[in-house]
């Protein structure tokens, strides 16, 4: 960790999506730098296209320029979502999520750094804590999973605090039902509820359906700038 007075740490944000994550770890006091294969033009960061896993890679081969405190990888989740390998089986496409937990996190032991790896209820993460969005009084649940590298201590859920009522496709016996916390996945609706609810006011509806509230990393963050100045104490 560098500590010169003025200066923040820096968090390498693979996978990184439009800044969910990001957005936390910069409330909790560090300097985020993205990375994914596709464009972010509202990612709120400096960031970079490219492969995460090969930029990891790359740097592992050379010392950087300027050396990153930690990092947080978000792999792609679609293998380990309830039902979508069924249905990939189903319809002969099996070959369209692939699981990059085991890879990604060879690739983050070997730097010898802090580390976070995030992803949905299901995946096969180590000795994982689960937060959600009940934790932190949103309209959300967004169950997820974190993987971490340092001591992590989460709130547990506590769902009887959601009580709204919003638009699902919940249909028990056939009856529609309503939820107590607002849906957000690809063919929700009442979209304009997606944002205040994940407290993000910066993407697009198919950017939120893949993001994570900033309050989970903003926690973690929290915890992850106290370890590394443990750290550099010792």
């Amino acid at each position: 960790m560098d500590s010169k007075p003025g200066n923040r740490p820096r968090l390498l944000d693979l996978f990184c999506g439009a800044g969910g994550a990001a957005m936390g770890y910069s409330r909790a006091g560090f300097e985020v730098v993205g990375v994914d294969i596709n464009p972010q033009p509202r990612y709120p960061f400096l960031s970079f296209v490219a492969d995460a896993l090969d930029y990891l890679s790359v740097y592992l081969s050379a010392v950087p320029e300027h050396a990153y405190d930690a990092i947080h990888a978000s792999p792609p989740c679609q293998a380990h979502v309830k039902g979508m390998a069924a249905a990939n089986r189903a319809l002969g496409r099996e070959y369209a999520h692939v699981d990059l937990i085991a890879q990604t996190r060879d690739l983050l032991q070997a730097t010898g750094l802090p580390y976070v790896i995030e992803n949905v209820v299901g995946a096969p993460l180590a000795n994982p804590v689960r937060l959600c969005g009940s934790s932190f009084d949103l309209e959300v649940r967004r169950h997820r999973l974190f993987e971490c590298s340092f001591p992590l201590l989460v709130p547990p859920c506590d769902h009887s605090r959601q009580n709204g009522d919003y638009w699902t496709s919940w249909r028990p016996n056939g009856e529609t039902r309503r939820a107590k916390v607002v849906q957000v996945y690809g063919q929700a609706a009442e979209r304009d509820k997606w944002g205040p609810a994940m407290g993000i006011d910066w993407m697009e509806p198919t950017e939120l359906a893949e993001a994570i509230p900033p309050a989970f990393t903003e926690l973690i963050g929290t915890q992850l700038m106290a370890h590394l100045k443990a750290t550099v104490a010792t």
